[in-house]
């Protein structure tokens, strides 16, 4: 990571700053970009974007374009941007579905369509899509959030293929992650089980990295079913 610009969105989450954090101690210059107001200040190694709305395509290339002329360049993008809910589909809302979409899918394909001619200029560009294990069978209550999730899969599949040579997409399907959130909603889970925001940063920065130069159009479960 030393010297990598990388843009996190989403990056005051749980998973989030963990990447942002675990880059940065390993040399790497984040753009941290957000729904959220700022948090911080801006360094000539940290940018913080705040307030923005990925899901406006507008403000998501207005953001992409901010970071990569603060480095003067872009070597990866992490999507990590996104949003959760459960609902049945017979009693839910179809606002819950558009809201997963907007959230889930337009996020990623906004950020990723502004970061492209930034990335296509790296020697290395990578783009790292959160996807979500349980999009490949979705139980009940999760329609909305794993077919937005599929959205994302399906997205990684055709940046992966149009940009081949040039910039390598891939995904990671996380399990459960341990979050306190997610204790909070499953109070009786087994969290051991769950995968942790610590081991999700290092698959998603391996995919970020020189390392996984040969590696794109890959969907990569992490944490295993639960």
């Amino acid at each position: 990571m030393q010297d990598k610009v990388l843009i996190v969105t989403g990056a005051h989450g749980a998973l989030g700053k963990v990447v942002a954090e675990i880059a940065r101690s390993r040399g790497a210059r984040v753009a941290s970009i957000d729904h959220a107001p700022s948090q911080g200040s801006t360094t000539p190694e940290s940018i913080e974007i705040g307030g923005v709305d990925l899901s406006d395509a507008t403000q998501a290339k207005a953001a992409v374009d901010a970071a990569a002329n603060h480095f003067g360049r872009l070597d990866a993008l992490i999507n990590i941007a996104g949003g959760f809910a459960f609902e049945t589909v017979g009693d839910g809302d179809i606002k819950t579905w558009q809201r997963m979409y907007a959230l889930n899918v337009l996020t990623a394909l906004n950020a990723s369509r502004a970061a492209l001619p930034h990335l296509a200029a790296s020697r290395a560009g990578r783009i790292v899509n959160i996807g979500a294990m349980g999009a490949l069978q979705a139980g009940s209550g999760m329609g909305p959030y794993a077919a937005s999730k599929a959205g994302v899969h399906r997205l990684t599949d055709a940046l992966a293929s149009e940009w081949k040579g040039k910039v390598t997409v891939n995904a990671v399907l996380p399990s459960i992650i341990d979050t306190a959130a997610n204790r909070a909603d499953m109070p009786k889970a087994d969290f051991s089980k769950w995968v942790t925001p610590q081991e999700l940063a290092e698959v998603i920065l391996f995919l970020a990295s020189d390392a996984a130069s040969g590696i794109t159009g890959a969907l990569i479960p992490v944490g295993g079913r639960v």
